[in-house]
């Protein structure tokens, strides 16, 4: 991982637990596998525990590391970090991706929930009376709106045990969700279009892949009625933001962005300044003490294969292309 993180992303309690079950070869993590004291740990590693920063494991990193058997990553996406290599040397992979999704889908919800209420465009408002926000009292209110999700991922799935107990209605568009998973989510299942059309607020939730680049674009942009809010926690490149600008920039729907295309947004980015748009600056993840849930995930994981038994959260080759 990334020189210093380890003191903010793990307790002493995830390292002594490390410590338990195993010989901890070096507390000081590697920021690198190129020099002679990674190629002497590698050499003798079972387990690799990485983070934010941990470089890639390529086939060279591999063939020096003949022993290893499991890559716990105490992160989300493990895409930039794992290769063929991996796999083809048998070595299990893990992700803390479901950990993170826990204070995503917690901003989510509440946006959500603020959005449905009107919140956003009340207090942009308040702040410009003579502002063009699109707020229409009449159709304010979470009793019985809807809200359509994209993607039915650790934090879409999350999103929806959050929002269980409200009145909201609530659809998933997912190409990989089945009606008998949308059942027992208890969720409608719809298509993209059909969502769009349906929906209330949208709330964004799906990998970025080549399959979902700019996958709400002008088309399904104008399908929202006026005054819907969208929601992006997930990655920027799934809206088409050039449509999503001249949407937001007449006033008929809002957005709540954490994340952008391109991110950060430059300084002078309309996106900055126009009353119906709330920015935050990539915030959503685990932040601080949260970053200690993905750390017990990760522990956990490696205290598994300790003791015999399965992962919770591997990660299969095959999962890679519709991974966030």
């Amino acid at each position: 991982m990334m020189d210093g993180l380890v003191a903010h992303a793990f307790e002493p309690v995830h390292l002594e637990r490390l410590a338990q079950v195993g010989t901890l070869l070096d507390p000081v993590p590697m920021s690198r596998f190129d020099d002679e004291r990674a190629l002497e740990l590698l050499a003798a590693a079972e387990v690799l525990v990485g983070h934010w920063g941990c470089p890639t494991l390529t086939e060279e990193v591999v063939a020096a590391a003949p022993r290893l058997r499991l890559f716990a990553y105490a992160a989300g996406t493990v895409k930039w970090q794992v290769t063929g290599a991996v796999w083809r040397a048998g070595v299990t992979v893990t992700s803390a991706a479901a950990a993170n999704a826990v204070p995503v889908a917690e901003y989510a919800a509440g946006a959500i929930l603020l959005a449905g209420k009107g919140v956003f465009l009340f207090a942009a408002r308040e702040r410009d009376r003579d502002a063009s926000v699109p707020l229409d009292r009449r159709t304010v209110g979470n009793y019985r709106s809807r809200v359509g999700l994209v993607g039915a991922s650790f934090v879409g799935r999350r999103v929806v045990e959050l929002l269980g107990p409200t009145d909201i209605e609530l659809a998933i568009s997912d190409p990989y969700l089945g009606e008998q998973d949308a059942a027992a989510l208890g969720v409608r299942r719809m298509g993209l279009d059909e969502l769009c059309a349906w929906c209330d607020v949208l709330s964004l939730h799906a990998p970025d892949v080549a399959s979902t680049r700019h996958m709400v674009g002008a088309e399904q942009l104008a399908a929202l009625h006026d005054g819907v809010t969208v929601i992006n926690t997930a990655r920027g490149a799934l809206i088409d933001h050039v449509a999503l600008r001249a949407e937001l920039r007449s006033g008929r729907l809002a957005a709540v962005l954490d994340v952008s295309e391109p991110e950060p947004l430059p300084a002078d980015d309309e996106l900055r300044s126009l009353p119906n748009v709330l920015l935050t600056p990539h915030v959503a993840g685990a932040l601080n003490g949260e970053l200690w849930r993905l750390a017990e995930l990760a522990v956990h994981e490696v205290e598994r294969l300790a003791h015999g038994l399965a992962p919770l959260h591997p990660v299969v080759e095959a999962d890679l292309e519709r991974l966030a």
